[in-house]
């Protein structure tokens, strides 16, 4: 008799396993289906002004959030839990490394130190704003119990950018100086508030010591220069394994799947030794296109190129959409349906939070770099500054998934403080997406009625991963005809006059000399018989 029951249970156990397996196959069907839905809209729209495919694929996952709904009778309302492993472990590493490997780099080097101040310190003024602002007027609202680390972690949340729709709603070829500096700044501010976000979680808060500002530099500054280390370590040894081996004498493939199995392994290594994957990712990337990239066989060049568009594409699209559809879980607004007066009100505090943290920093920092300026045309002027504190106003899954790390437990929120915050952060990551991503490109064409004009000098040749004959820090043209000088200046005059052009000069010398030949890169790759430096090839760099 037990073991006739022994076995029900398991056949039990066996049917409600395998019917849990259907379900998850068909969420998965319909999410994919979605995904194609998407792109097709996405195409039909492609010479519209003010839709791009993120806001598109928001859209479609809060129509679709609907639907759901409608046929739950109101149990549920997406497909899918959402999971931080899936964003930060899955999702994300492609689309930043694509970033890194397709970026002007002449633009992001040149405004380096700019970059850094706005991601680095402006995350951190934005962040005291929002915290103070929270502290001062949640305090009022009776939205219940929330402590100083509550606080400080909501502002690490919404000092975090989308950097994700930077690269949907601002162009590199159109206005790459906005383009480097926004989405330059977006890459070291998630970074940032990551780092941030983690330290207040580790931290004990409730005695505040002067020493933790000093332990937040000093662990800001060792994830920094460590996580670039390891980033450009991973693009040089993959530039040196390719190089020597050539793997394409033999198949395309394999160095294929070297270069992208790289460019991951160097994400997890930083996660795995607790460094900012972000900005590993971000400069393997960028190593990766200036050597490993002229290392491979052409039509390896044209996989890579594409394969990696089309990862960062489809990881884009499925953030978006399933950011639409979570937005109406039915859980979280239960919770706050007794007080929407409330929700609605901190909804709408944090939104002017994060306007005013985002001009705390924009304005005044971009004044301080103009001083640093001699030339006039070199400064960031008002019109550019607007239109860089407009276009960083997005909040995206970052912030979604650092409010669900904070505010809630497995996908599941109990406490109404925790779901009034999570409810917000969805309000403002849904409006400023919607809101400041329609806004952009009319606001561009608007302050910057011809951008193209502007960018030319900027514009690059037919040479790298998206357009490839950008030098790592500078135009080639520019060191001969330094070099060719009759009565050249001395070195300690060039850097005094032209800081950017005579670091340049000396990086292309460094590199020529020592980097290339051992890396490879642009014509330096030993020459075999159909390679890319054959001289039969006709494409041949």
């Amino acid at each position: 008799m037990d073991t006739v029951s022994e076995l029900g249970a398991w056949m039990q156990k066996l049917y409600m396993l395998s019917t849990s397996d259907h379900a998850s196959v068909v969420s998965m069907n319909l999410f994919v289906a979605l995904l194609c839905g998407c792109i097709v809209i996405g195409h039909l729209l492609e010479e519209n002004r003010w839709m791009n495919e993120s806001i598109t694929a928001l859209i479609i996952g809060l129509c679709t959030g609907v639907v759901i709904l409608l046929i739950s009778r109101g149990k549920s309302s997406h497909l899918l839990v959402f999971s931080e492993d899936l964003f930060f472990i899955y999702l994300l590493p492609p689309i930043i490394f694509n970033a890194g490997f397709q970026v002007k780099k002449k633009q992001f080097f040149r405004n380096f130190i700019t970059i850094m101040l706005f991601g680095a310190v402006g995350t951190l003024i934005s962040c005291a704003v929002i915290s103070t602002g929270a502290v001062l007027f949640f305090r009022n609202l009776g939205i219940g119990f929330l402590d100083i680390s509550d606080y400080l972690a909501i502002g690490a949340i919404f000092a975090a950018t989308d950097s994700v729709c930077t690269l949907q709603v601002l162009s590199q070829d159109e206005t790459p100086l906005l383009y480097s500096l926004v989405f330059g700044e977006g890459v070291v501010n998630d970074a940032t508030s990551v780092v941030l976000f983690n330290a207040i979680q580790s931290s004990d808060m409730t005695t505040i010591d002067p020493t933790i500002s000093l332990h937040f530099i000093g662990s800001f500054l060792y994830l920094f220069l460590a996580s670039t280390l390891l980033g450009a370590l991973a693009g040089l040894v993959s530039a040196y394994i390719i190089k020597k081996l050539y793997f394409g004498r033999h198949s395309t493939d394999r160095e294929v799947a070297i270069m992208i199995l790289m460019a991951y392994l160097s994400y997890i290594l930083a996660e795995l030794f607790y460094l900012s994957g972000i900005l590993t990712v971000f400069f393997c990337g960028i190593v990766m296109s200036h050597y490993t990239w002229h290392n491979v066989t052409e039509s390896s060049r044209i996989t890579t190129k594409h394969a990696f568009a089309t990862l960062s594409f489809v990881a884009e699209t499925f953030i978006f959409l399933y950011v639409g559809m979570d937005a109406l879980d039915i859980e979280k607004w239960r919770f706050v349906s007794d007080c929407p007066g409330t929700s609605v009100a901190v909804s709408s505090i944090l939104l002017c939070l994060v306007l005013l943290g985002r001009a705390a920093f924009v304005f005044p920092l971009s004044f301080l770099t103009n001083l640093t300026k001699k030339s006039r045309n070199e400064h960031i002027t008002f019109r550019e500054q607007v239109i860089i504190w407009w276009a960083g106003l997005m909040r995206g899954a970052v912030s979604m998934a650092l409010a669900y790390n904070k505010f809630s437990s497995s996908g599941h929120t109990q406490l109404q403080p925790h779901a009034i915050m999570i409810t917000s952060t969805i309000t403002v990551v849904l409006f400023s997406t919607v809101v400041c991503g329609l806004m952009t490109q009319p606001l561009i064409r608007l302050l910057l009625p011809h951008p193209k004009q502007s960018s030319s000098a900027a514009s690059s040749g037919p040479n790298t991963p998206r357009s490839v004959n950008v030098p790592l820090l500078g135009h080639q043209q520019d060191s001969e005809a330094d070099l060719g000088d009759e009565h050249p200046p001395t070195s300690l005059q060039m850097l005094l006059t032209t800081p950017s052009h005579t670091v340049h000069r000396y990086w292309r010398k460094f590199d020529d000399t020592f980097m290339r030949p051992v890396f490879g890169g642009r014509g330096f790759v030993p020459f075999v018989p159909t390679s890319p430096t054959d001289e039969r090839n006709p494409h041949r760099c």
